[in-house]
């Protein structure tokens, strides 16, 4: 999501600050799977400098909006954030969850892409024009 974000929000003349962390610790400073790699860069891009990290405390301060793949980190997201700060988060698809396509076949992460690229764009569309 980050990359695609990052892309999106660039081509868009946006200057927006996006990080990705994950809510377990186990595979802190390791890099994507292969797989979403190998996929992100047959659609140009590139995300061999993403390292895997934890969410922070410091991360409900720093971020206007925090976007969780699905129900179960969105859940653990509530559960570690200050009440003031509860409202910026948010599922990334808005109201259903990321698919998550490790365990599946090679055509499980173009569908992720696919969904990845679609909400970007429109979270760039709402971010270029505020209501």
């Amino acid at each position: 999501m980050e990359v695609v974000l990052r892309v999106k929000a660039k081509q868009a003349g946006l200057a927006i600050e996006f990080d990705s962390a994950g809510t377990e610790s186990y595979h802190i400073g390791d890099p994507p799977d292969p797989r979403s790699i190998q996929h992100a860069k047959l659609r140009g891009y590139d995300l061999s400098a993403l390292h895997a990290r934890q969410v922070h405390a410091d991360d409900f301060h720093t971020f206007d909006l925090i976007l969780a793949a699905d129900e179960l980190n969105l859940h653990e997201l509530r559960r570690r954030c200050p009440a003031e700060h509860q409202t910026r988060l948010r599922l990334f698809l808005d109201d259903v969850a990321l698919p998550d396509p490790y365990y599946g076949k090679s055509d499980g992460f173009e569908k992720v892409l696919d969904l990845v690229e679609k909400q970007a764009v429109l979270l760039v569309s709402r971010w270029s024009c505020p209501n």
